[in-house]
């Protein structure tokens, strides 16, 4: 027998179901504005409660925008809006997940690596060169984390792939105490990391999609480890 939460989650589903559907079939489209809330209840066959909490969880996945005083709308849709989920999701990870967040890295980083190689600009690559450059030769592990953040999360963007971006930038979360407890156990850790990061960037400049794909899965790894 369905308990009355069920029910009621049930409906909500259902009332997050037909908004989709009216957006996935261009009925609404990005930027539009929802009908009002008394029509588009009886439009779709809704009580105006369910409406409300299907509303509520689309503006919280970043589909729909509520602006108050002002009506609900279509947000861009743009991927890496709709993606921000992630990283909200990401933010309660148990450490015991640590190593599966490092491995879905492993997967999507080198490959957006090696996209980068062909798409990069001169420009672009003088300024990874320059967040190496700025910790230092004898930076502290949390000044070499922070660096490294910035520095992946410039190649990732210089791949062109804007779906790429919020996934891998919410990955680096989980695996940012990973680096840090790597720094401070492992003695040589800081020149690993500083040479790493010369032979990413090397093969990039170099335009070698392969090395620079090879360079990122060894750096991605040795954190493991």
């Amino acid at each position: 027998m369905r308990t009355r939460e069920g029910s009621v989650t049930a409906v909500t589903d259902e009332a997050i179901e037909k908004i989709k559907g009216m957006i996935v079939s261009g009925e609404l489209r990005p930027g539009d504005g929802l009908p009002k809330e008394s029509e588009l209840a009886a439009e779709l066959g809704l009580s105006r409660n369910s409406l409300r909490e299907a509303v509520r969880a689309l503006s919280l996945t970043r589909i729909l925008d509520v602006r108050q005083g002002d009506g609900t709308y279509v947000t861009s849709l743009d991927p890496q809006l709709l993606l921000e989920a992630l990283s909200f999701v990401v933010d309660f990870h148990r450490d015991d997940t640590v190593l599966e967040f490092l491995a879905v890295r492993r997967i999507l980083e080198p490959a957006a690596t090696a996209m980068a190689s062909a798409l990069t600009t001169e420009a672009e690559l003088d300024a990874l060169s320059g967040q190496l450059d700025a910790p230092g030769p004898d930076p502290s592990v949390e000044e070499l984390v922070a660096c490294d953040l910035e520095f992946h999360r410039g190649i990732v963007r210089a791949s062109g792939n804007s779906v790429l971006c919020s996934p891998l930038d919410g990955l680096s979360g989980p695996t940012t105490r990973a680096r840090i407890w790597r720094g401070l156990t492992q003695e040589d850790a800081v020149s690993r990391t500083l040479t790493e990061h010369r032979a990413i960037l090397a093969a990039l400049r170099d335009r070698d999609a392969e090395a620079a794909r090879s360079w990122a899965t060894v750096h991605i790894a040795s954190v493991e480890h």
